[in-house]
């Protein structure tokens, strides 16, 4: 199944159970059923957005978008974990009120629907994770694995309150919650901006690409070398090859093309040859030069 329709199904479920989280949360007076239910909402946004992304990334490239729409997803992700952040906030807000000021909650009835909505946030969260993985998916499933916690301090909270009348409990797991969250959000955010910064990836030494195409037959130096991610999961580079003879670039590209891919998975690669001591670069240009070590 594709991670379109995954994502779908995912949505469908979301919205269905946010609702009656909602409705229980304000019936039995519980912020932990209602920090949950925000959370599902969000989700469903959340999922909403990333289920349009994972379409919109699968359309064709055209004149206007020459790499297609794939970094939608990646878009898709940033904005959804700038969603968590807001959610996150308004946890923490209602939980200190609530220490405040504490309000009667029902514990049995808490109980009940955090168990049920914790065995349906698990098995989304699971149909996620077996599908594609990439920033707009794993955001999605953050999101997800977002609730399943608040599930866990729900059915907590409840069964606490269920058994000692401790109302206080409520409140204290919601910023447990939000805390665990906030980690996680912060991580997503920083690898999604790092893609739309063009920066190179994690996976990747950019000095070690350069070497080793500076040490291929016939190359004498490697400069403008840039690598940088597509989308989540394609990686593109660019670079300049000085060689020794322009007779022998035919073989340079086929074997620089090998290496790439099946040394650092880079399989979208633009080569530009150049003999060796005719370069002429700008001066206010800065270049990185990679030579034989």
């Amino acid at each position: 199944m594709g991670s379109s329709s995954t994502l779908g199904i995912a949505l469908v479920l979301t919205v269905g159970y946010a609702l009656l989280e909602l409705l229980s949360g304000l019936w039995f007076g519980s912020l932990a059923l209602l920090s949950d239910a925000g959370h599902m909402f969000s989700d469903a946004v959340a999922l909403g957005l990333a289920w349009f992304a994972a379409w919109l990334s699968q359309r064709p490239a055209g004149l206007r978008h020459s790499f297609g729409l794939a970094r939608a997803e990646v878009v898709a992700g940033f904005v959804n974990g700038l969603s968590m952040l807001l959610v996150v906030i308004l946890i923490v807000v209602e939980a200190i009120r609530r220490l405040l000021a504490p309000s009667p909650v029902e514990g049995l009835g808490v109980l009940i629907v955090a168990f049920v909505g914790l065995l349906l946030n698990l098995a989304v969260a699971f149909m996620i994770s077996r599908g594609e993985r990439n920033l707009n998916t794993r955001a999605a499933l953050l999101h997800v694995m977002s609730d399943v916690l608040g599930s866990v301090v729900a059915l907590v909270a409840g069964a606490v309150i269920y058994f000692t009348g401790w109302m206080s409990i409520d409140p204290i797991l919601s910023l447990v919650i939000a805390l665990l969250i906030l980690g996680s959000t912060l991580h997503l955010l920083r690898e999604a901006l790092h893609v739309l910064m063009e920066g190179v990836p994690s996976a990747i030494r950019l000095e070690e690409v350069g070497h080793a195409l500076a040490r291929l037959p016939g190359v004498q130096s490697v400069h403008d070398l840039h690598v940088w991610n597509i989308s989540s999961g394609r990686v593109a580079l660019s670079a300049h090859l000085e060689l020794s003879s322009l007779d022998r670039w035919p073989q340079v590209l086929g074997e620089a093309r090998t290496l790439l891919l099946e040394r650092f998975g880079i399989e979208h690669v633009t080569l530009q040859p150049e003999l060796a001591g005719t370069q002429r670069q700008p001066p206010t240009a800065v270049v990185k030069l990679f030579t034989r070590r």
